[in-house]
């Protein structure tokens, strides 16, 4: 991992590879918040607004989302971690993210808390209306900001499809549509998100949903953290 000048915003190269680490170390009272790379712009905005000086953020290589079996044991290494750096607060910006409960057993194990969601789709669009939609969108796939910017590195280059187009109908035949979840209203991240659905051969759509329940689930973890030691290890 590596780590960050305050006030500037990660390097996407940086996140997608080698993850980000805090710029500052433990405090009594800090809360650290253990991140997929892919949240490290949306995470850092929300502590900046919010100008929660008493929340760090540390992220893990955003190219662990196309590895999920690996997620559950990096979560597990980086809280301890971060204990051995002195942070009593630990909270998982992670969704289960593919590791089937893996995850989940492992901060139920550590005593810390992750944000409720199958994945990160889900808890920006928002988990129960995401959850609603489901069998309407069955044969959707959905990109985020994170996503549409770096569809080349996860997409295009990580299933190989560079090396092997003729894998794009065995790895997106059942998708019928490409749903842009946009945290942002940036011109640029809606045509590379188009782009994306065209070449997959998909339809596209794009769904405004902000920051959803990460902002939410932060204002609530950040606000408890603000008190004497409870809930949030």
């Amino acid at each position: 991992m590596t780590g960050r000048v305050p006030g500037q915003p990660p390097d996407d190269e940086t996140l997608l590879e080698r993850g980000l680490e805090p710029p500052g170390g433990a405090a009594p009272g800090r809360l650290l918040l253990i991140a997929c790379g892919a949240l490290a712009r949306e995470v850092l905005a929300l502590i900046r607004l919010n100008r929660w000086r008493h929340v760090e953020l540390a992220c893990l290589p955003a190219l662990l989302h196309n590895r999920p079996g690996r997620i559950a044991d990096a979560v597990r290494a980086r809280i301890h971690a971060a204990r051995a750096q002195g942070f009593a607060r630990i909270a998982v910006l992670y969704a289960d993210c593919g590791t089937g409960g893996a995850l989940d057993r492992v901060c139920a194990e550590e005593g810390v808390e992750r944000i409720p969601g199958p994945h990160c789709y889900a808890f920006f669009d928002g988990v129960e209306a995401f959850a609603s939609r489901a069998e309407a969108e069955i044969g959707a796939f959905y990109l985020t900001d994170f996503l549409a910017r770096q569809f080349d590195a996860l997409v295009w280059r990580g299933l190989g499809l560079d090396r092997h187009p003729e894998l794009r109908d065995a790895y997106f035949g059942h998708y019928d549509r490409l749903v842009y979840l946009a945290q942002t209203d940036d011109p640029q991240l809606t045509a590379a998100a188009r782009a994306a659905a065209g070449r997959l051969g998909l339809a596209f759509e794009r769904r405004f949903t902000g920051y959803g329940d990460l902002a939410r689930t932060l204002a609530r973890w950040a606000d408890r953290a603000a008190g004497p030691p409870a809930g949030i290890r």
